[in-house]
């Protein structure tokens, strides 16, 4: 067991689906046992990757599959299809597939959803899937009862071809983390729309495919690309537990270096929330070696989506699966949310 081992209780919470440390557990404890085997040159599910990967010839097939919950499935800058393809596509890309060949789609429908509602969702997927270049080939669909399900659930699966596989688990000591924008936007956008803040701007989700920056990065630092991950759940402190602790490196987080929009940083003072645990759907993290870093960094920031995407950080040998935030004035271990901080956020 790591040492974030854990046993999971007797009865499934909230705690979870958080993408932190217990979901982790759950995982480990239950899904992944017995299940998953691709080989010694493929990823299964015991590696909790961002996908699975088989090898096929000379390249590998990338498969990546998410459900989507999230409330309210329409929110400011996307709603809940858009989220599910842009969640599809980036987790092919964190896996180093960044054309997608196709997707999936399965639809669970509460009865009494409205038909309008349904029909501009639809027409959300149809306009993501035209700008991530990929289509819904296949798909199910299930009605519940009244009061049984909460509006309307998404499960999309997405597979891709790629000849270098990237894992999340590639770092060593010297290595850079870069994250490709301003952290916390989408699961802030979310608490404050569900707590009705009134705010002087709007905040809007980043929630966006992004397999082109990416594809960029990845020709541009070509093997220096060593790690790439999604900070959604849990935001970028899971992200960076996760690879910290698989990669066997400490992790030295600049606080000042981090991208933050004012609006996220001043809501997530008010609910109580860190943005550095809150969910982006529209940015990637990086391990980098140092020879490469600032290369990828200029062809990142030359991207639409990439335009505040900076270098926050570096991989150490010494506390082997810690994040520790350097706040200028001293330094604190970086915490996992556990518990029901951000329920419903994707």
């Amino acid at each position: 067991m790591t040492r974030n081992a854990r046993f999971i209780d007797e009865r499934i919470t909230l705690k979870y689906g958080t993408g932190g440390g217990s979901m982790r557990a759950l995982i480990e404890q239950v899904f992944a046992k017995g299940l998953g085997d691709v080989g010694d040159d493929g990823i299964g599910l015991a590696a909790m990757d961002d996908g699975a990967a088989i090898r096929i010839g000379d390249q590998y097939l990338v498969i990546a599959t998410d459900s989507h919950v999230v409330q309210p499935i329409e929110f400011p800058g996307g709603d809940i299809g858009r989220l599910a393809i842009s969640g599809t596509v980036n987790d092919l890309a964190m896996m180093g597939a960044t054309e997608p060949l196709a997707l999936t789609c399965a639809v669970i429908i509460e009865d009494g959803f409205p038909r309008d509602d349904l029909k501009r969702i639809w027409e959300s997927i149809r306009a993501t899937c035209e700008e991530a270049g990929t289509t819904i080939v296949t798909g199910d669909t299930k009605v519940m009862g009244h009061g049984e399900l909460d509006g309307l659930v998404l499960n999309t699966t997405g597979v891709g071809l790629t000849k270098r596989l990237v894992s999340d688990a590639g770092l060593r000591a010297g290595d850079k983390i870069l994250v490709t924008g301003t952290m916390g936007d989408h699961g802030l956008a979310i608490m404050a729309t569900r707590n009705e803040l009134a705010l002087e701007t709007t905040l809007e989700s980043d929630v966006a495919p992004v397999h082109t920056l990416v594809r960029r990065a990845l020709d541009v630092g070509g093997e220096g690309v060593v790690a790439l991950k999604d900070p959604t759940r849990g935001g970028l402190s899971s992200a960076l537990h996760e690879m910290a602790e698989k990669s066997g490196v400490g992790i030295i987080l600049d606080e000042t270096a981090i991208p933050l929009r004012e609006e996220v940083r001043a809501v997530g003072e008010l609910l109580g929330i860190d943005p550095l645990v809150s969910a982006n759907e529209g940015k990637a993290v990086f391990g980098l070696r140092p020879d490469c870093a600032e290369a990828v960094l200029d062809a990142v920031r030359s991207h639409p989506l990439g335009r505040n995407a900076a270098i926050v950080g570096e991989c150490v040998s010494e506390r082997p699966g810690f994040v520790v935030l350097d706040t200028g004035f001293g330094s604190r271990l970086l915490a996992e949310a556990e518990g029901e901080l951000l329920p419903r956020i994707c």
